[in-house]
């Protein structure tokens, strides 16, 4: 085979055959050089080696072809006849596809969009779809908020932790021993998430009460009564009564009688239904504390009354301004009356303080007045006037009660006058006196009405008043 091989090659060449200048290499047995094929087939005496050799070679050759125009066809409708893509770079190579063409090189493809159009980012969808309504997203940075229409925002109020809760809530109490209105208390009290910890607020109301004036207590009697079933239930204000118990040890320090007024306060809120009725019986045989002791029997005696708990309405007492004026005028004679015969000023001082009706001191004024015109002697005028004088330094009574009180009495001098027919000589005694001691101001003095006297002449003057 190798003989006959060599034999060929070196055989002479036939007129119209190729030089060995332009015969295929025979180490490129697929070159796409079509003419050295045609000279070659010139030559017919092949061996069959050759023959089979030559058939393999057209057989490749064939498929190229039919691969080469299988991708022509399909990326016919993009290249032109020149062999360049529409929109493409002019300075690239002719008959090239670009790199970032995102057509498909298999042949597989037609050429048309990823699922009709719908696929994809930013595309508008397959035709005849129906997009449902989607809800705006706060992320998207289009994302308009004034344009969402009615926003609803909700306050959200962190839980008052245990240790701030007394420093808010001292505040809301002091304040209601003020004005006295529940219903602002209940407002206050919403705005506050006091969470777990609201049976605290009535341990704060009834410890600052007890420091307070009787007043206050029954002030805090009510706040109780209105706030139970609406901001507390019986079992939180059976919680809070259950720690001031506890607490009482440390209570009587500042309040000496502590347990006592916390008995009062049980036996108020049993009655007003503010603890449960059986809150006196989870007692029994259980408490080891004497002062609670203190607190739980003066509670079941006041229950225990005649009256029940009808009468323990009244168990603070009736405070302040809301006293009928007969009842604080009988109390301050009385008081009066008590200090003519003891002469202590701080014991007076003390009544009149008990009585919290600062804007009815004028009434003592006018009273103590009354008292000095309707006595005999000086004694009652320089008491009078000592009393007056402390409390006038002690800023008990103000300028306006003062002068009020003095005033009243000038417009009723001549009905007074009436049943004291000397009762004008001893009122301008009495406010010498107390201009003296810097009681009242020149002004008021200088406004005590004189009672003029008439001196007549004799009878033969022809009864002239004489000048």
């Amino acid at each position: 085979m190798a003989t006959q091989v060599d034999a060929w090659s070196s055989a002479p060449q036939a007129d119209g055959a190729v030089t060995s200048d332009h015969q295929p290499e025979a180490s490129c047995p697929y070159s796409d050089d079509d003419d050295g094929l045609d000279e070659v087939e010139v030559n017919g005496n092949w061996t069959p080696q050759e023959k089979a050799l030559h058939e393999a070679r057209l057989k490749a050759k064939a498929k190229r072809r039919l691969r080469r125009s299988s991708s022509r066809n399909s990326t016919s409708e993009s290249v032109s006849e020149s062999g360049e893509t529409p929109g493409g770079d002019p300075h690239a190579a002719k008959g090239k596809v670009h790199n970032n063409d995102r057509k498909s090189r298999t042949g597989k493809g037609r050429g048309l969009p990823k699922k009709g159009g719908a696929g994809g980012k930013g595309v508008w969808g397959a035709p005849g779809m129906v997009y449902e309504a989607e809800e705006p997203d706060v992320r998207d940075p289009n994302y308009d908020e004034a344009a969402q229409g009615d926003t609803v925002y909700e306050t959200v109020v962190p839980e008052v932790e245990e240790k701030e809760l007394e420093k808010m809530v001292n505040p809301i109490v002091l304040e209601y021993f003020e004005h006295g209105d529940t219903k602002e208390v209940e407002v206050l009290l919403k705005e506050l998430n006091l969470g777990q910890h609201k049976y605290e607020f009535t341990s704060v109301a009834v410890s600052l009460s007890l420091e307070g004036k009787a007043s206050h207590r029954e002030l805090t009697s009510r706040l109780l009564s209105d706030l139970s079933g609406k901001m507390l239930t019986q079992g939180e204000m059976a919680h809070a009564f259950d720690k001031m118990l506890k607490e009482l040890p440390d209570l009587i320090l500042d309040t000496p009688e502590a347990p006592q007024m916390l008995g009062q306060f049980i036996a108020r809120g049993i009655a007003d239904h503010v603890l449960p009725m059986n809150f006196l019986d989870s007692y029994k045989g259980k408490v080891d504390c004497e002062h609670a002791r203190v607190a739980l029997d003066r509670a079941a005696v006041l229950l225990s009354m005649k009256k029940g708990m009808i009468g323990l309405d009244n168990v603070w007492g009736v405070g302040g301004g809301l006293r009928p004026v007969k009842h604080l005028v009988k109390k301050m004679n009385l008081l009066l009356k008590e200090y003519l015969i003891s002469g202590d000023v701080s014991e007076a001082e003390r009544c009149l303080r008990d009585l919290e009706v600062p804007h009815f001191h004028h009434e003592l004024v006018y009273e103590a007045i009354v008292m000095v015109l309707e006595s005999n002697g000086d004694t009652a005028s320089h008491m009078m006037m000592k009393l007056l004088q402390s409390f006038w330094k002690t800023g008990l009574i103000t300028v306006d009660q003062m002068n009020r009180g003095f005033q009243r009495v000038y417009d009723e001098l001549h009905e007074i006058c009436l049943d004291v027919p000397h009762a004008h000589p001893i009122m301008e005694a009495f406010v010498d006196l107390c201009y003296q001691e810097s009681v009242i101001t020149k002004q008021l003095r200088d406004a005590c009405p004189f009672r003029g006297r008439k001196r007549f002449v004799s009878e033969g003057d022809g009864g002239l008043i004489k000048n």
